[in-house]
């Protein structure tokens, strides 16, 4: 553990307006103001793997930070005018794929876009990624979730989290916030709180749970959710859709169609979740939920995807089965009835539902 004090002095001006000020509210006549920030905090040689700096504007925060962690706190630079994945240097794209995914950020066709035209959510997840990425045993985010919606900020926090320690980053991380409302999604080792000075240790945190709603839609729920697919964005007429909302908020999508010439098999050919709720299970939650409701129809639901994150996530599920596994992937000519002919050329895998 290290203790951090420090001393902050700013000049004081003397103008006309400055020594009206000082008059109206009895304010002394000094030329230097200055603060004293004093705290512990606890330091690499601990085990931790998430931590937390938090309290009011003007606590001390940041500067703490800095003094304790020095070029471990993550600065923001330029984006370029390109796509986003262009924005990370020389890390190569898988290691890129893989962590704006760990931070929840996994919609392959935003990836292509320009930062400047992101959300606010999907900005603040590319700038953790790219903090994430530069390869430190220890990555200190400032003004973490400060611009972001507060669902999405809470989202974020659970997916960062889960990430490391989960190993799929390879960081130490620390949050420094104004916003208290993280702590429970974040789950850290230790909390720093500039608003008493205190430092708190291995609470028992509880993450608090995503009650999802999941009903069979329209088809037209579709255009909430196409833009963010990773393959063509045509819906079959065919399909029958089912939408997962948290609260009032539409959050995932999943639609399945009868699998040609194979009675009582379905497969999914669509799911996908909105980025603000990327990372924390959601779209997991959703196929499960869409697979049981088959299974009680007596009907055999298969999903095949390309995208690595599903297909870690379903390799672990106790409740889907491997059946294929393609690392080429399919052909055009060989299946493109089924949809499939985009994933040439790309690992693939299909799975079905066996609880």
């Amino acid at each position: 553990m290290a203790r951090v004090q420090i001393t902050v002095e700013t000049p004081v001006a003397s103008s006309f307006h400055v020594r009206q000020v000082r008059g109206m509210f009895g304010l002394a006549a000094t030329s230097r103001a200055s603060e004293t920030f004093s705290a512990e905090v606890p330091d690499l040689s601990e085990d931790w793997a998430v931590g937390a700096i938090v309290g009011p504007s003007g606590s001390g925060k940041s500067t703490v930070a800095r003094e304790a962690f020095g070029k471990a706190v993550y600065r923001p630079g330029r984006w370029p005018k390109g796509a986003v994945v262009d924005g990370f240097g020389d890390a190569p794209v898988k290691a890129v794929t893989q962590t704006l995914t760990a931070v929840g950020f996994s919609s392959p066709p935003s990836w292509l876009k320009p930062f400047a035209v992101l959300s606010n959510g999907e900005k603040f997840r590319a700038e953790l990624a790219r903090a994430l990425l530069r390869g430190r045993r220890l990555v200190v985010f400032d003004e973490f979730t400060s611009v972001v919606d507060r669902t999405v900020a809470q989202v974020g926090s659970a997916a960062v989290a889960k990430s490391i320690r989960a190993g799929r980053i390879a960081s130490r991380f620390v949050a420094v916030a104004c916003h208290y409302d993280i702590l429970d999604w974040l789950e850290p080792d230790w909390v720093l709180d500039m608003a008493t000075s205190r430092l708190e240790r291995r609470r028992l945190w509880r993450r608090p749970p995503i009650t999802l709603e999941v009903y069979p839609c329209d088809r037209q729920a579709w255009s909430i959710f196409r833009k963010h697919h990773y393959l063509d964005t045509h819906m079959h007429k065919g399909a029958q859709c089912s939408l997962a909302a948290w609260g009032d908020r539409p959050v995932a999508f999943c639609a399945v169609l009868p699998m040609l010439g194979k009675k009582g098999r379905r497969r999914v050919s669509r799911l996908v979740t909105l980025p603000d709720y990327q990372g924390v299970g959601i779209g997991g939650a959703l196929l499960d939920a869409v697979g049981r409701r088959y299974r009680s129809q007596r009907l055999r639901l298969n999903i095949t995807t390309a995208h690595p994150a599903m297909i870690h996530r379903l390799q672990r599920s106790p409740d889907w089965t491997l059946v294929h596994h393609a690392k080429r992937g399919y052909s055009k000519v060989g299946m493109r009835d089924l949809d499939y002919k985009n994933s040439e050329g790309r690992p693939v895998a299909s799975f079905e539902f066996t609880p």
